[in-house]
């Protein structure tokens, strides 16, 4: 009966996709390959994950099979899907330092985890590098299994250079410590990434000491509830784009920025802090900081923030007290 159910779902949307095809794109080049444009199609509005469950079990997508026509443009098997849905990631090693790249924590995982060194299709095992490896570069591509990026680049010394070419899925819920102390790491390029179900953002840039700039103006963090220390310690960080970041539902920003001694400008006029309950250690250590205004922080008797200006200018400070009168002294 489940089967039945979706295979009567699935060709509804079939239906509607060829017709919403046909009636768009007549007049389109004859050699445009329809099947993935369907696919695309299905992937955005309809990737259901019973769908996907059942596509698992079978070869191919026999439940279209009663339409000659469309079972001729759609004669996709599953490793259409798995390649639709998965993550591509370029990295590059540092020239200098040597040693483990990626970080699975879930043991489980590691077969959904697939690595390939220099665009070879030969598939590489083990998960640290050498120098007489002679690597230029190394592509990971992760299936849709994979459901979080907990500390997945986590103590990767030797990346100094991480670029995410496809992100389809939005299934990823937790992001903490995903590039934790990647000490190497100068480029990330992030401008593909989904953060649609994230929760979790905690240290998610920790001690990336040699990031000089961050850019997640496009990330979707409206379900985020914790960023606590989620730039701590980014040493030589100059230049962080945080302008679009939604914080209505986040609850700890404690040590948010905190030891970011290059950081001279912070734009928090986006943020909303009505549900946040831990401010603590917010800025501690941000000596170079001379702008920042947070004039629209909601600040209670119960929120945390012990430290919150601790090592930072008497002249910001000076600003800060300007700025909220009734701010208790243990925030600097």
């Amino acid at each position: 009966m489940f089967l039945i159910l979706i295979r009567f779902y699935y060709i509804n949307i079939i239906n509607q996709m060829e017709s919403n095809y046909l009636s768009t794109n007549l007049n389109k080049e004859k050699n445009i390959d329809k099947s993935l444009t369907i696919l695309d199609n299905i992937k955005s509005n309809y990737f259901l994950e019973e769908i996907i469950g059942y596509l698992k079990k079978s070869e191919s997508l026999k439940i279209v099979k009663y339409n000659k026509k469309i079972q001729k443009r759609l004669n996709l098997s599953i490793q259409n899907y798995k390649d639709y849905s998965k993550i591509e990631i370029e990295l590059i090693p540092s020239k200098d330092k040597y040693g483990k790249f990626i970080n699975i924590t879930n043991k489980k995982e590691k077969s959904y985890f697939h690595f390939y060194f220099n665009d070879e299709e030969k598939e590489i095992k083990k998960n640290t590098i050498s120098e007489s490896d002679k690597v230029i570069k190394i592509k990971i591509i992760i299936d849709y299994q994979v459901k979080t990026f907990k500390n997945l680049f986590k103590d990767c010394q030797c990346i100094e250079s991480i670029n995410f070419i496809q992100f389809n899925r939005n299934n990823i819920n937790n992001m903490g410590g995903t590039f934790s102390c990647c000490l190497s790491l100068k480029e990330l390029g992030l401008s593909n990434f989904n953060t649609d179900n994230v929760t979790n953002m905690g240290g998610m840039f920790s001690y990336c000491q040699s990031l000089k700039s961050i850019n997640i103006s496009n990330f979707n963090t409206v379900n985020v509830t914790n960023m606590g220390g989620m730039f701590n310690g980014c040493l030589t960080l100059e230049d962080l784009n945080i302008s679009n970041i939604n914080t209505n539902n986040v609850t700890n920003i404690g040590c948010m920025f905190s030891f970011c001694k290059s950081l001279k400008k912070i734009n928090l006029s986006n943020f909303k802090t009505d549900k946040v309950n831990n401010m603590g250690g917010m800025f501690y250590g941000c000596s170079a900081l001379e702008e920042l205004n947070i004039s629209n922080f909601n600040i209670n008797d119960n929120t945390v923030i012990k430290d919150m200006f601790h090592d930072c200018s008497d002249k910001l400070k000076q600003k800060i007290r300007e700025q909220i009168k009734n701010l208790k002294d243990e925030a600097f």
